[in-house]
């Protein structure tokens, strides 16, 4: 997953939701040592500052945690990662709907279109 950051919202909470989504995705499993701050920011080419920033919020969430030796590590709480996936998925689910009902779509048509992208998905 590339680091696209852009000004319109904070960079450390950017930061956050790209290490959130490589930790529900399996980039960094339950139970990985991840990257350092200085690793992490150099490779998102932002200031290490800013990468603890984001590091810290994800700790006190308890989605990683630290370890006083060893640097980071992702939670063994799979639930944890289970109930990050299904809030970050319905947080996409809920800006898909929004938009689609600036389009003028109901959820008739909202479902339609869901049931023939995803058949076409399959093919």
């Amino acid at each position: 997953m590339a680091w696209n950051l852009n000004s319109d919202r904070p960079i450390y909470a950017q930061i956050l939701e790209v290490i959130q989504l490589r930790i529900i995705a399996g980039q960094y499993k339950s139970g990985d040592k991840i990257p350092s701050v200085r690793e992490l920011a150099a490779e998102a080419g932002v200031n290490p500052n800013t990468m603890q920033k984001a590091l810290a919020e994800l700790e006190r969430s308890g989605l990683v945690m630290a370890q006083r030796t060893s640097g980071r590590v992702v939670t063994e709480d799979m639930e944890m990662i289970k109930q990050t996936r299904n809030m970050l998925a319905r947080e996409q689910v809920d800006v898909f709907i929004s938009k689609m009902k600036e389009l003028g779509f109901n959820k008739k048509e909202i479902l339609a279109l869901l049931e023939q992208a995803g058949g076409e998905q399959a093919e």
